[in-house]
């Protein structure tokens, strides 16, 4: 039986503009940002709690104004492909691996596929805001497995993060920490995937 990849994809198929784009749009420092930001307003947004338009509103605990059209705009223009990571899912998809997204992240995702169409290689199946899920909540794996209907063994998921890595080994899933494109195709041999 074929295995299904389950991707994250900020972090480990895209740029994340957290740490450095987003910091800079308010010419400030990463460390900063994370002591002014609203402590929750990002992972309300990103269980699709808040609309964007809350998310925006919110984004300062002091609730300051700024050019909330230009913060779109910079963190739309930041999203890009890591390196070697389109030719992975293209080599993946041209051989019938069923590829699902498997990520924290907000309604944004859509701008994510506007510029980048990952739609080409895999399914925005299991994306924070439309499950209300976050990794690494044991739910949020169980759902995945519920919806896709097979043994969390045939699943194999990729993330940047190492505690979302051992919460999907701890369902039961295998489980590969994204360390580059390079060492992640090795791994995916390993696993049977390529």
């Amino acid at each position: 039986m074929s295995s299904i990849v389950l991707w994250d994809v900020m972090g480990t198929l895209v740029h994340d503009p957290f740490f450095v784009e987003m910091p800079e749009f308010f010419g400030m420092s990463f460390d900063a940002l994370l002591q002014e930001k609203h402590p929750s307003a990002w992972v309300e947004f990103e269980l699709g709690k808040w609309s964007e338009e809350e998310f925006l509103e919110s984004f300062f605990t002091d609730g300051r104004d700024f050019d909330r059209e230009g913060f779109v705009r910079e963190v739309r223009s930041s999203y890009r492909w890591l390196p070697g990571l389109e030719e992975l899912l293209a080599e993946l998809c041209n051989a019938g691996c069923t590829m699902h997204a498997f990520s924290n992240y907000p309604v944004w995702y859509q701008l994510i596929e506007g510029r980048l169409r990952l739609s080409r290689f895999l399914d925005w199946t299991f994306v924070s805001c439309l499950t209300g899920l976050r990794k690494p909540d044991p739910a949020a794996y169980a759902h995945v497995l519920t919806e896709l209907g097979v043994p969390a063994d045939q699943c194999v998921f990729i993330d940047d993060r190492v505690r979302n890595c051992e919460a999907a080994r701890q369902s039961g899933i295998r489980s590969v920490v994204f360390e580059g494109a390079g060492p992640l195709r090795t791994s995916l041999r390993d696993a049977g995937v390529i």
